[in-house]
Formats: structure tokens, C-alpha cells, sequence
């Protein structure tokens, strides 16, 4: 009995989420599904299985599999938002795409400015403020990331339809608390659970500004070039690190040492995370049990 629990708990950890524009990506160890609600109400599904990276020999290898395996999942996540936005934008113009060069140039540039912003520019301005002191400069770096990166959460958290999709957030979190926990997966069964979840994206977040802080304080203050390309080339090593300690923190979070560790991580969640309402559990519910159910044939034994 205690064999199969440890089982179920270990297939449950496989399972995690996105939210998207009026929707919800669910995705497993095999399979992928996204869930999005049509301005007349109707929920409507696109299912996918997910690359083998997530079981292959790599995602075995510490430190060096988070890397492969958060580029596959900002892939996925990116054509999940895709889809949900052409579901919704589709109810007004028929001919409304996301696909294409389109969705290419939107991507490269979102990725472009989000590095541009949240790596480079704290750096930059760090050389202003700090004129010499390595130690000084890299907390001072690290202060600017972090407050750009909070107050970039909380002005965003103002806007009506992000609101919206930070309650669809709030859903998948519940959902997925609720599975993890065994509870049923129905809308009264999730509605208890909490909207933060230990590994949340917006936790990953929070751990890369402060990995980043360890990685460059051994470089001092090198020049302006050169302290800008070792962001750059130290990103999949921070990345890396951090995908280490999100996976660890999120496998124990039951530990109360854990949970002390991870509080700024669940209490910045705030920002990104909204109350959902039942219409949006059942959204995400869809989505989770699209999963499991063409999850069933890939996990039964050879």
C-alpha cells in the first residue's frame, strides 16, 4: 500500500501548468492539453504529447536537464497562449492567426525583452549607482532585478484581462494542489485548495534573481561589455541551478525547514495569482483531465 502511494505521488509530481488568455495548459509526462473558454461559453480543447525530453537520459542529469527541458516548456507554453489567443480573437475576425511569422517575431521578441530587461538592464544601471565595490555592485544588481521584476508583476496585475488570466492562474494551482493531494477532481473538490503552488513559475523567478547573485559576485565588476556578455553566458548556468532548487523545494515542500525557505516565493505568488471562479476551475479541470485521461494506456506496464 505504502509502495503504491509512493507511486502515485511520484506520477503526480509529473504534472504542471500554465495559464493562458481565458484558458489553462495542463501538462504531463506524456501528454499535453489546453483548455480555453470561447466568448460563448463553450470550452474547447487541443491535445498534444510532450517532447520525450521529459524522459529521456537527460532529464536525469542535475543541473544540466533544466535547461533542455525549460526551453521545451517555454515552447510549449508559448504556442498554448498562441492558441488561446486565436480561440478568442477568432469569435470577432474569422480570420485572426497567430501562426506563422507571426507568432515567431512575437515570441523572439517577448524572449529578447524579457533578457534585455530583466538581466542586462540592472547590470547596466548597477554601474551607475556603484562606482567600485564588487560585493556592493552585485547586491545592488540584484536589488534592481528584483525590483523590476515585482514591479513589473504588480503593474501588469493591473490591467483588467491580465487580472483574468491571473485568476486562471489561481485555477491551475488549485487543480493542481488538488490532484497532488488526491482530492477529487471536480469543481467543489478543488475549490478549498490554495492558489500558490511550490513550483510556480513566477517561484522560479524569484530563485533566479537570487542565484544570479551567487553566479556573478565571484566575477567583481568587470567592465560594462564584459559584465553584459557574462550575463548572457551565465544564464543557462543560473537556469540550470535554479530549476535544482525549485525541484527540490517543490518535492519537499511538506518539510517545514522547506516551507520556511520557500514563504517569499508563495507570498510573491500573490502578484500573479487571483481567486478563480467556478467557470475558470472548470476550465482547468478540463484541462487536467484531458491529461490523465490519454495519460491512462502510455503508463500501464509493457
Amino acid at each position: 500500500m505504502a509502495e503504491r502511494a509512493e507511486e502515485k505521488q511520484t506520477l503526480g509530481w509529473t504534472y504542471g501548468g500554465q495559464a493562458v488568455i481565458e484558458g489553462v495548459l495542463m501538462r504531463g509526462k506524456y501528454q499535453s492539453a489546453v483548455a480555453v473558454r470561447r466568448p460563448d461559453g463553450e470550452i474547447v480543447v487541443k491535445q498534444a504529447p510532450v517532447s520525450g525530453l521529459y524522459r529521456g537520459p537527460l532529464s536525469k542529469i542535475p543541473f544540466l536537464r533544466g535547461i533542455p527541458l525549460l526551453w521545451d516548456a517555454l515552447g510549449l507554453g508559448m504556442q498554448a497562449l498562441f492558441y488561446s489567443a486565436e480561440v478568442v480573437g477568432q469569435a470577432e475576425d474569422p480570420e485572426f492567426s497567430m501562426g506563422g511569422v507571426t507568432g515567431v517575431l512575437t515570441g523572439a521578441l517577448s524572449l529578447l525583452l524579457g533578457i534585455s530587461v530583466f538581466m542586462l538592464l540592472p547590470s547596466f544601471l548597477a554601474g551607475l549607482l556603484v562606482p567600485e565595490g564588487a560585493l556592493l555592485f552585485n547586491l545592488i544588481e540584484g536589488l534592481i532585478r528584483l525590483c523590476l521584476l515585482v514591479g513589473y508583476m504588480w503593474a501588469v496585475g493591473q490591467m483588467e484581462d491580465i487580472r483574468r488570466v491571473f485568476a486562471y492562474h489561481g485555477a491551475e494551482h488549485k487543480t493542481i494542489n488538488a490532484h497532488e493531494a488526491g482530492a477529487p477532481l471536480t469543481v467543489e473538490g478543488v475549490r478549498p485548495f490554495p492558489i500558490a503552488h511550490a513550483r510556480c513559475g513566477t517561484a522560479f523567478l524569484l530563485v533566479v534573481v537570487f542565484i544570479s547573485i551567487l553566479v556573478f559576485a565571484p566575477l567583481g565588476r568587470p567592465p560594462l561589455l564584459i559584465r553584459l556578455a557574462s550575463r548572457l553566458l551565465l544564464l543557462p548556468v543560473i537556469t540550470g541551478i535554479a530549476y535544482e532548487a525549485l525541484r527540490f523545494t517543490g518535492r519537499h515542500a511538506e518539510n517545514r525547514w522547506v516551507r520556511l525557505l520557500i514563504a517569499p516565493n508563495l507570498t510573491l505568488q500573490r502578484l500573479t495569482t487571483r481567486e478563480p471562479d467556478d467557470e475558470m476551475l472548470e476550465v482547468a479541470l478540463t484541462a487536467l483531465r484531458t491529461v490523465l485521461e490519454r495519460e491512462q494506456p502510455e503508463m500501464q506496464p509493457a
